[in-house]
């Protein structure tokens, strides 16, 4: 091992033991290669271990990389039912609001073009209002298992849903960006 006088390569904190160690270097001091495999050479363990299971530090190493997979992959859940759970709360905001919307035009359709197409306006009010009571109350788990359960039963329907959600989330990105001028126009 260097002495700590010895200056280290740039871009070098410390000084990891056994990180320049090759087979060669191995085989030709076997003592270093004791020291930096516990296994000793060949990869086998003290009883005789064929290599079939993980020994020593590689088997360490494997154990905290699947650790840290595990680890992220709870992370990732948390963060896609958050981000889910933001989305719902958008959803019923945004249905809360065309509620109020058709309520308060149902007030103008009674004037212009009589109260039994106010009716149906308020009836559509209540009816988008109950969707959107259901919606809010249930929860995160509880909508994937129904979205599961509808691809499960109708796939058409689902896949056409998602097409007009696409195409409407294409518009409305589309109708959101800023108009080009004759010059920044791309060239067909």
């Amino acid at each position: 091992m260097p002495s700590a006088d010895e200056q280290l390569p740039e871009g070098t904190d410390t000084i990891i033991e056994g990180a320049g160690v090759s087979e060669e270097s191995e085989s030709a001091n076997p003592s270093a290669a004791s020291e930096s495999n516990p296994s000793g050479p060949g990869g086998k363990g003290k009883r005789g271990s064929t290599g079939a299971e993980p020994q020593g530090q590689d088997g360490e190493n494997r154990g905290v990389f699947f650790e840290r997979i595990d680890e992220l992959r709870g992370q990732a859940g948390d963060r896609a039912r958050d981000l889910a759970q933001a989305g719902k709360d958008r959803a019923t905001a945004a249905l809360d609001s065309l509620v109020e919307t058709v309520e308060q035009a149902a007030g103008d359709i009674d004037e212009r073009l009589g109260s039994q197409y106010g009716d149906y306006a308020r009836r559509a009010a209540e009816y988008i209002g109950n969707f959107s009571d259901n919606f809010r109350d249930k929860d995160i788990d509880d909508l994937f298992t129904d979205a599961r359960e509808l691809v499960k039963k109708s796939p058409a329907v689902a896949v056409g849903a998602a097409a007009v959600l696409g195409f409407v989330v294409a518009r409305l990105a589309r109708a959101g960006m800023p108009e080009r001028s004759g010059d920044d126009a791309p060239k067909a």
